[in-house]
């Protein structure tokens, strides 16, 4: 029996820093993560995670804890701040057709960070080492030697691949000595966090995701599970305010209110700034190590989930042996251009609009399917083939036709044993859904690969002991081959991260090995025989 790969080391145990080893466990592979602090940060910081993010989270067993201590929110309101007319509203249940999940999860940073510390710790025990500076790293060809410094002196930890999660000063990609392209903004970002009752002694009609524009004070309200968070800028050169100025400015903008109670406050730099490489051999940089981006429209730790679905199972892939090294270029390929170009001009655009200064952002503010799928992530297509072909914002009031790159819908089909999921079936694993008529007796899928299985799906189903049964996806009124938008006699096959690799036609009494010739294709490898 091969022996198990090195852990890969995690730099930062940040949120990006979290959910990157819950998806390095979920793969299966043994993850070490180095905290140079002997406590999570306390401070108040990020408070929304995105549809796409719960996605993310499910995939990898962490979501029901995180929902326990979150608020569930399903519209985000954009308010002149002068009128308090709404401009607009995007409904999430617009999305209920394509997720399990249409909706947005409001909490604080400093209260995610302990629920996916739980959740590590129950999966990979003693994983998490805090009061571990990264101080160096060596690579060669089998792995990386990582040293940390300690309170009981310098330690040297073994890896396979060291993964830099460790914020917008990250060590690891100054020792790697990458660029940072971009600007610090002039202004700063005030955040308030005050506890004050909206809801019954002074009620509030505020969605719990709201943006108010203006053009001298634009505000932006966020209901969390414990207290409602006001964000504001600073103009260049106004002193930092202490905290009775942060309580007064955000009951100014309240009205008359009953008792309030500050719960905390932050003043911080706001950046857009973009390194210039995320990979150097077998290191590689994740969300603010790899992309500070102006925190609009929750799009900071939200843009570093992306980052974490896109290289966890690649890491896998290689690791196993089921893929050869150049699949591991397509992480920079894919994000990059996602951060710097997609998320980065979307928070640009969005401060704008909210000071009245362009608009930029009107495709993605106009309602409906579109905007609800650009505003939760869930519209982001990936350059899965290098061509260049990528997408962050969608448009329109009708679900568009899957083509490659897109994330999956994921409408429930059934198997045999009950109703099953495209997010779940490709959870740790590429799969490849033939949608054709199942009573013309197509050719069954050959035997399961553990990196690649196959389906039929149909609206027809087969009896008991035909070849087909156990591997037929029953699609009642043909929904989801409807919301694919794709003809019968198709393939489609589905990432590990649930982004769809390739949409085709296929001969149902010929088209064997057509899937193993995609799959090679992405992996440089045959798939492994199960």
């Amino acid at each position: 029996m091969a022996e198990p790969p090195a852990p890969v080391v995690v730099a930062g145990a940040g949120p990006v820093g979290l959910i990157t080893a819950l998806g390095l466990a979920h793969h299966g592979l043994p993850v070490v993560v180095l905290e140079e602090d002997e406590r999570l940060s306390p401070d108040t910081k990020a408070g929304s995670l995105l549809t796409r993010s719960l996605e993310i989270l499910h995939r990898y067993g962490a979501l029901p804890p995180v929902l326990r201590a979150a608020l569930r929110v399903d519209e985000i309101g954009e308010f002149e701040r002068a009128t308090g007319l709404p401009r607009f509203r995007v409904r999430t249940d617009a999305l209920a057709g394509d997720t399990r999940f249409p909706f947005i999860a409001n909490i604080p940073q400093h209260h995610l960070e302990p629920v996916l510390r739980d959740e590590l710790e129950r999966r990979a025990p003693g994983a998490l080492r805090m009061g571990h500076r990264v101080t160096g790293f060596r690579q060669d060809a089998e792995g990386v030697e990582v040293t940390a410094e300690t309170a009981s002196g310098p330690r040297a930890i073994r890896g396979s691949f060291l993964l830099g999660c460790d914020g917008g000063r990250s060590f690891v990609r100054g020792a790697l000595g990458v660029a940072v392209e971009g600007r610090t903004l002039e202004e700063r970002y005030v955040l308030v966090d005050l506890e004050v009752d909206l809801d019954v002694e002074t009620p509030r009609d505020y969605p719990y995701l709201g943006y108010f524009s203006d053009p001298e004070e634009w505000v932006v309200v966020v209901r969390l599970p414990h207290c409602w968070r006001f964000v504001y800028a600073l103009k260049p050169g106004t002193p930092e305010p202490d905290e009775a100025e942060l309580r007064d400015r955000a009951l100014r903008f309240l009205g008359e209110v009953g008792p309030s109670r500050l719960v905390g406050c932050n003043v911080y730099r706001v950046h857009h700034r973009i390194a210039s490489r995320w990979r150097d051999r077998r290191v590689f940089l994740l969300g603010d190590a790899a992309h500070l981006i102006t925190p609009m429209w929750a799009l900071g730790l939200n843009t570093g989930a992306l980052d974490i679905s896109n290289l966890a199972w690649r890491l896998a892939w290689v690791l196993r042996g089921w893929a050869g090294d150049r699949l591991l270029d397509g992480y920079e390929r894919e994000q990059l251009p996602v951060a710097s170009l997609g998320s980065g001009k979307m928070a640009e655009a969005a401060r704008a609009v909210m000071a009245h200064r362009g608009t930029d952002a009107a495709a993605m503010t106009e309602g409906g399917w579109g905007t609800a799928q650009t505003r939760t992530l869930l519209g982001v297509r990936l350059d899965v083939d290098g061509t260049g072909d990528w997408a962050m914002v969608r448009t329109g009031d009708t679900p568009a036709p899957v083509r490659h790159g897109d994330r999956v819908p994921d409408l429930p089909l059934f198997g045999p044993a009950g109703e099953v999921h495209p997010h779940d079936l490709c959870a740790d694993s590429f799969v490849a859904l033939y949608f054709t008529d199942a009573r013309r007796a197509p050719l069954a899928p050959p035997p399961d690969s553990p990196a690649l299985r196959q389906y039929v799906v149909s609206r027809w189903d087969v009896p008991p002991g035909s070849e087909l049964r156990d591997r037929l996806l029953l699609d009642p009124g043909e929904r989801v081959r409807l919301r694919f938008g794709v003809p019968e006699d198709t393939l489609v096959l589905l990432r590990p991260d649930g982004h769809v690799v390739a949409v085709g036609p296929f001969a149902p009494r010929g088209g064997e090995g057509l899937a193993e010739e995609l799959y090679a294709a992405v992996t440089d490898r045959p798939p492994p025989e199960g």
